[in-house]
């Protein structure tokens, strides 16, 4: 079978790499904007036509598509989330290769939702910010394009490789300081969010299950489990030998020092801001996953626990000492 894999250099498409890698029966080639990418090409710039050509030379079975920008401004996210997904899909109706879409969405689309519901792929998206609206238009452009396509919303992504900027990228480098400090206490904000975390290699095993399936519209990757970040925060203390006390600030103004929020860039004015919103995804307080529907049709559990995808994470952030 052969894939090609777009993004592979990012957060989830390395490991969808390895994992597609790993099957013998696959021959991959990757597009990218790195140099070391198989072949050179922006999708956010490039036009489905030069698209098109290269897919009628490689003809590929399966495009994986895991390139995307979770950061930016409406226009840099529109153009790298929305724009690239357009020329994907243009050029897939013109190419001659047939190949089947899996397109990475994300759990932003939902938008918040109701504290102890699981969000199931019926659930009317109402994205809170302009990450998930970018991304839902790429859903939108990918359901009504009538190609083989699914798409994959991926909820929280943790595990190795996660990105120093991320909530739990920022929970460890906080308690990363802490330690190498030597302080015995670490003050942390916004610990009350509840996210389903699933680890970066469940979320390859699910990529490369439904390469392999005929299954088609949105399907959820989670754990199927919300979890509070101060209950993240105790676990990654444990894995991490951090024998400090840990106090969660609530926000409130005149609480003393602030050492770190968690999800935002820490500057200066961190010591005495309140803590500020803590996960810039707009899904509000609470989000858990229905994943029925990929254990049905993809055939696909989760096998790896929060706490193996936190001693991944700190293990790297322990390696910056």
């Amino acid at each position: 079978m052969r894939v090609l894999l777009i993004g592979a250099n990012g957060y989830l498409g390395r490991f969808v790499a390895d994992r597609l890698l790993a099957d013998p029966a696959v021959q991959l080639t990757a597009l990218g904007r790195g140099d070391d990418a198989d072949v050179r090409f922006d999708l956010a710039s490039g036009s489905p036509g030069a698209l098109t050509r290269f897919l009628d030379a490689v003809h590929p079975g399966v495009v994986v598509n895991c390139a995307g920008a979770t950061r930016g401004g409406a226009r840099e996210l529109t153009r790298h989330n929305t724009v690239a997904v357009a020329t994907v899909c243009e050029a897939l109706r013109r190419s001659g290769c047939g190949a089947r879409l899996v397109q990475i969405g994300c759990g932003a689309e939902y938008g918040p939702s109701q504290p102890g519901s699981s969000t199931a792929e019926d659930a009317v998206p109402r994205p809170g910010g302009p990450y998930g609206v970018s991304k839902l238009a790429a859903t939108e452009l990918v359901l009504g394009s009538g190609l083989d396509a699914v798409v994959l919303r991926v909820f929280s992504p943790a595990g190795p490789g996660t990105p120093a900027g991320s909530p739990l990228g920022r929970l460890a480098e906080a308690m990363r300081r802490a330690m190498q400090s030597g302080d015995g206490e670490l003050k942390l904000g916004g610990l009350g969010v509840q996210r389903d975390f699933i680890d970066v290699r469940d979320v390859a095993r699910a990529v490369h299950a439904a390469s392999l399936s005929a299954a088609q519209g949105v399907i959820n990757i989670g754990s199927g489990r919300a979890v509070r970040l101060r209950d993240a925060a105790a676990v990654l203390a444990r894995v991490a030998g951090y024998g400090g006390a840990l106090h969660e600030l609530d926000g409130h103004p005149g609480q003393g020092p602030l050492r770190a929020t968690i999800g935002h860039p820490r500057s200066e004015s961190d010591h005495t801001a309140p803590v500020a919103y803590p996960y810039p995804d707009g899904c509000g307080s609470w989000q858990q996953a229905d994943v029925r529907t990929a254990r049905d049709r993809l055939g696909w559990r989760p096998r790896i626990n929060l706490e193996e995808s936190l001693a991944d994470i700190w293990m790297e952030a322990a390696c910056r000492i």
